[in-house]
């Protein structure tokens, strides 16, 4: 598997994994407005490779916190993945990050695997 670790300006670290036809991309950090732009341009760049992956997950276990905007640039690599017919999945939800899914009701959206328990209202 190939590895590409960068650092957003905002502080999240972004590493891609290749392998033949899937794509694991690790998330550490802070997704926020200022880190957001840095991650659509890595998720952009993953589902424009050629030939297409067939699968590319974001693993969000190393990520502490998540704003609207974090969601909103996985909500539009989802649309852009279905559009390539690419599965696109997210792995490694827990605590206020899987809570805020929930809340906003965009993880029905999304194939998740392996979320951890919620955290208490």
């Amino acid at each position: 598997m190939g590895r590409v670790p960068i650092t957003s300006e905002g502080g999240l670290g972004i590493t891609v994994l290749h392998s033949d036809d899937e794509v694991l991309v690790r998330l550490n950090g802070r997704t926020t407005v200022v880190s957001s732009p840095d991650l659509r341009d890595r998720l952009l760049e993953v589902l424009s490779d050629e030939p297409s992956h067939r699968v590319v997950t974001v693993d969000l276990t190393g990520v502490t916190h998540i704003e609207a905007s974090g969601i909103a640039t996985l909500i539009e690599a989802l649309k852009i993945g279905r559009h390539r017919e690419i599965t696109f999945r997210l792995q490694g939800l827990g605590g206020s990050v899987l809570r805020l899914f929930e809340v906003t009701g965009v993880l029905a959206l999304f194939e998740a695997s392996d979320c951890k328990e919620k955290v208490s209202q």
